[in-house]
């Protein structure tokens, strides 16, 4: 199929692609790789009025190490992460993710950025963004400013950010060498969406997602305390238990196969 009829915009700067969104009328989207958007549009499951291009767009994608943190930007693609451009303990675990997603050509043409703020509940990098911490900086008619990844994505398609804002970048800790981190999903073959996510790091604190819901990926508390307390193996069914008590909506097999996805996390964890 083909997409319904719409205006293209290719934006030249980041002021100009704020002012655009702020002013835009009818429906507007921001593209970023296309390779959520792209399909959606040509199955017509998204008719935007208006798609704002930022593949032109400098400063949106740079990965830099400052101190205890490293800035990703936006339009930093799948397969640079793959390909080990984050530095450090926290680009192994961003590079092993990355490397799950799709297919290489896909990877060439998504964006992290594109993920997170298309929050397709079952994309990987918004469960694990959560397990890694951080924050989100998005600019603005009023500027810039940082939303923490704690919350960031509130539902399906849904994030935190404003309807006049666009996603510029991350914020995110660097792991140190001693840190741990576990990473699992349950799909039928490799590169399709995920069923259920698992995602795990213990760095300066233990961080425990359940990722791929039918909403948002969301921290298992309890979990964490475990993980904080020296527990290094929580098994199928205490995880399946301490799901039950979360107001998840899943029924027997997802609430089965989201158990094994943390369980499988918190082994590889450690493995």
């Amino acid at each position: 199929m083909k997409p319904a009829k719409f205006e293209h915009q290719r934006m030249a700067s980041l002021d100009e692609a704020v002012k655009a969104l702020g002013n835009a009328e009818g429906e507007t989207r921001v593209l970023g790789g296309g390779q959520s958007l792209g399909p959606m549009m040509n199955l017509r499951l998204a008719q935007p009025d208006v798609v704002l291009d930022l593949s032109k767009v400098e400063g949106l994608d740079g990965i830099e190490e400052t101190g205890n943190a490293i800035r990703v930007g936006a339009r930093v693609s799948h397969a640079r992460i793959e390909d080990g451009e984050v530095p450090g303990k926290t680009g192994d675990y961003m590079q092993f993710v990355a490397t799950g997603i799709s297919y290489r050509s896909v990877r060439n043409r998504g964006t992290i950025g594109g993920s997170v703020a298309h929050a397709d509940p079952s994309a990987d990098w918004p469960s694990a963004l959560l397990a890694l911490g951080g924050s989100v900086t998005a600019a603005g008619g009023n500027g810039i400013r940082t939303v923490s990844l704690d919350g960031f994505t509130v539902g399906p398609f849904s994030t935190g950010l404003g309807w006049d804002e666009i996603l510029t970048g991350f914020e995110l800790p660097v792991l140190g060498t001693d840190a741990n981190w576990g990473y699992y999903k349950v799909n039928r073959k490799p590169g399709e969406f995920a069923d259920a996510i698992g995602a795990v790091t213990l760095g300066v604190e233990a961080r425990a997602v359940c990722g791929a819901t039918e909403s948002a990926p969301f921290r298992v508390t309890e979990i964490e305390e475990r993980l904080a307390s020296g527990v290094q193996e929580v098994s199928i069914a205490e995880v399946r238990d301490i799901l039950d008590r979360y107001d998840a909506g899943f029924d027997d097999y997802e609430l089965q196969i989201h158990a094994v996805a943390l369980s499988r996390a918190v082994q590889g964890a450690f493995a």
